[in-house]
């Protein structure tokens, strides 16, 4: 193995540490919702500042790894996507802290009539799935399983688009629990965000891959002509 192998595996070992560490901050703040764990919700907060932590060193040795060995074709766009990916992973990480603060911010727990209504533990239940199945996709190199996150982000949408309705019926059949409601509303509508970085993510994936793929076709076939 090459010194410049050996720097990738470093970097792709660093980017699932902070894959995994996202997806235990998404987990907690699941959890904290449905059980209304707000000293939960509360680490969640404190965490993050270990997720900026681990975005910015990631992103110092990108830099260095770009300075160093001035990659191409494939390592390029593994760097180039390695770097994207990081930010995408922190800016879930940063909505899942916006979740919990919402969580936090209530005295008692959500109604959980509005909650089902409204679908926000679904959502958040897909979320979490969708960024634990883009680790894997990453690991494995599947891009098959990293096509399958744009259904899903689809379905968030949906979801999202009707959120404004199903307020309105809450805040009717609901009328003592308006605090709760409206903060469901905008924990939606930051839901909806992951998919965004969520679909980012798998584009990053393909992008990467596929072309390595073709890359290696490409060999294949001139040893096949030899």
């Amino acid at each position: 193995m090459t010194h410049l192998d050996s720097e990738i595996n470093e970097l792709k070992l660093e980017l699932s540490q902070m894959w995994e560490l996202v997806n235990s901050q998404l987990e907690k703040t699941q959890q904290s919702l449905s059980k209304f764990d707000r000293d939960l919700a509360l680490e969640v907060q404190e965490n993050e500042k270990r997720v900026n932590a681990y975005e910015l060193h990631i992103d110092k040795a990108c830099e260095d790894f770009l300075a160093l060995y001035q990659p191409l074709a494939t390592d390029l766009r593994f760097i180039l996507s390695t770097l994207k990916i990081n930010t995408n992973l922190e800016r879930i990480a940063d909505i899942a802290s916006g979740i919990s603060e919402f969580i936090s911010d209530v005295d008692t727990g959500f109604e959980p009539k509005i909650l089902d209504q409204m679908s926000a533990l679904k959502m958040l239940s897909i979320s979490v799935e969708m960024v634990r199945d883009l680790k894997e996709a990453y690991q494995y190199e599947n891009t098959s399983l990293a096509r399958t996150i744009f259904n899903r982000d689809k379905l968030l949408d949906a979801i999202n688009e009707k959120a404004s309705t199903l307020a309105i019926e809450c805040l009717d059949h609901f009328p003592d629990q308006k605090r709760h409601t409206l903060h469901v509303l905008s924990m939606i509508r930051k839901i909806e965000r992951i998919g965004d970085q969520c679909k980012n993510i798998a584009e990053e994936i393909i992008f990467y891959l596929d072309a390595k793929v073709v890359k290696h076709k490409k060999k294949l076939n001139e040893s096949d002509k030899e």
